[in-house]
């Protein structure tokens, strides 16, 4: 009879992971198929956005070759250099910002603390581009709206309210024992010296995701690049490039290209996820084995 029952409970065991893996490659089947029609469409050779079948006639590296060569409208490598030196900008001084933040919160004890940290949460519930009209006219009074100073203003924009999202790094930190502080300060180390040699070479996983969420938000983004670079295309990113490749005077034109530049614009962020990642495994290893 037991026999019986555990055979019984296998089977249903068995079934039960069939069926959850028959779902899990159903919703892989879904999150992939998007990503592989850019792929395919940016290697189309059919011009324009009408098309009756997934798969193209031929396929071919024009698009990608008119994304660089074809700069008399559009200007994609402009666009592609001018959102990679802000992101590279932004990605710096945001990581350090919220790591500064962060190691504050969490080790230094100060009046305020406990309400800047409720306002920071609260600020946190509302979305950025709520403020982009008062950001616009604060840029403008200040001269940072015409020429070059527009990449400027764009580094102040994303960089300037990046300490606020500090909680995650701050839950990290907390995490780290509170007696390695107080053994460096008896060595005599300031809090400048706990911090860099002690908490960050323990932080590496937390790092590793304010490095990469600090990158991809000037880089993905569109609204506050759009307000501040309105029609001075000298400055555009490549997610208004993108945009611009999808108005109805430039779609059967560029729409391929399109797709092609979609494609380019996640390499930046794949490299950087395939550089740090090494960084996010050791010192998650190193922090299974302390």
């Amino acid at each position: 009879m037991s026999k019986t029952v555990l055979t019984g409970a296998k089977i249903r065991k068995s079934l039960g992971n069939v069926f959850v893996h028959i779902i899990l490659a159903v919703l892989a089947c879904i999150w992939v198929m998007p990503i592989l029609w850019v792929l395919l469409t940016s290697f189309r050779e059919e011009k324009g956005s009408y098309v009756t079948t997934f798969f193209s006639k031929g396929y071919t590296f024009d698009n990608y070759i008119k994304l660089f060569t074809d700069v008399s409208i559009l200007n994609f490598p402009q666009m592609f250099g001018n959102t990679l030196i802000i992101s590279i900008v932004v990605c710096i001084i945001s990581t350090i910002f919220v790591l500064s933040v962060a190691f504050c919160m969490s080790r230094l004890r100060f009046k305020m603390r406990k309400p800047l940290m409720n306002v920071a949460m609260i600020l946190g519930l509302f979305p950025g581009f709520m403020s982009m009209i008062a950001v616009y006219y604060i840029l403008k009074v200040f001269g940072l709206t015409q020429g070059s100073m527009i990449r400027l203003s764009l580094m102040i924009v994303f960089s300037a309210g990046s300490g606020v999202g500090f909680y995650v790094a701050k839950g990290f930190f907390d995490t780290i024992p509170k007696s390695l502080d107080e053994a460096a300060i008896i060595d005599g180390a300031s809090r400048w010296h706990i911090f860099t040699k002690v908490t960050v070479p323990l932080s590496k996983p937390i790092i590793v995701y304010t490095v990469l969420t600090s990158f991809m938000s000037p880089w993905l983004d569109f609204i506050f690049a759009k307000v501040i670079c309105r029609a001075d295309a000298e400055y555009y990113t490549v997610s208004i490039g993108l945009w611009k490749m999808l108005e109805k005077e430039y779609i059967d034109a560029w729409y391929t290209s399109w797709a092609a530049g979609a494609v380019l614009v996640s390499i930046p962020i794949a490299i950087l996820f395939l550089f740090t990642q090494k960084f996010y495994v050791e010192g998650m290893s190193g922090a299974v084995k302390g």
